[in-house]
């Protein structure tokens, strides 16, 4: 019998059974760049690869958790090509260990943080957080979490709300905990509530309180793949803005550094 991996394992795990499935790290015709992208993305980046298959490229293959789980994957030598970022932090410390590809990071989306309850609940505002469990991305280590503390604490709210903080591995995990009426009260990004067929926005905090929402993304000093630059400019195309507008993400036009 196979033993439970632990949970900060699982999108690792998932991850190398899905390299393993397509025939390893090779560079093979058939096979797009491997991407670690942040959980946030999930819908538009995945529309956006099909839009660039569409145009007779090979799929990239799409892994998905917080940011903070997929940079450990890199620091543990997973075998990937781009890296796409809920946050700054997370890509500088890669950068400062020499995992990116040098001339290679630019700034590519930017996101807001809303306050969600579930879709029938009563309506609310800000004042909601008064009472009641709020879930949110780890704000020891996810972005969104660390985003979300930032602006409780700008609003002089979180030390009345932190013993009632419902930590959840990422932003979609805490998300699913409202959508499902497990916790009566969400911190997330307006691009997952606008996913969401099960919740309602009941705020929309001040961009000023907290600091600017950006994705960096990057190619991995380790990636051999020959396609890897090409989806990575793709990815600043018109085509592909028009993509993530759609899905509620701004362009960030931070150019290369």
């Amino acid at each position: 019998m196979l033993a439970r991996l632990p949970l900060a394992f699982a999108p690792l795990a998932a991850l190398l059974m899905l390299l393993s499935a397509c025939g390893g790290g090779g560079d093979r015709a058939d096979e797009g760049p491997t991407v670690l992208a942040a959980s946030s993305l999930q819908e538009s980046l995945t529309e956006a690869a099909k839009a660039w298959a569409q145009q007779g490229h090979s799929p990239p293959r799409l892994s998905f958790a917080a940011s903070s789980a997929l940079a450990r994957q890199v620091e543990g030598g997973a075998p990937a090509d781009l890296y796409l970022s809920a946050d700054e932090e997370w890509m500088d410390r890669l950068a400062g260990e020499g995992l990116l590809r040098e001339g290679s990071r630019a700034d590519l989306l930017t996101n807001d943080l809303v306050l969600i309850t579930p879709r029938g609940a009563p309506a609310a505002g800000l004042d909601a957080l008064a009472s009641g469990r709020v879930a949110l991305a780890d704000p020891d280590a996810v972005p969104a979490g660390r985003y979300a503390r930032a602006a409780l604490e700008s609003l002089g709210l979180w030390e009345r709300v932190k013993g009632r903080i419902v930590p959840a591995e990422n932003v979609r995990a805490a998300l699913a905990l409202v959508e499902r009426g497990e916790v009566p009260l969400g911190i997330v990004y307006a691009t997952d509530a606008q996913a969401s067929q099960g919740v309602t926005v009941a705020y929309r905090f001040p961009p000023e309180s907290h600091p600017p929402i950006r994705y960096p993304v990057a190619v991995l000093a380790a990636s051999r793949h020959h396609d890897t630059s090409v989806f990575q400019a793709f990815l600043a195309s018109e085509e592909a803005q028009r993509i993530f507008e759609r899905h509620g993400f701004g362009m960030a036009h931070g150019g290369e550094r």
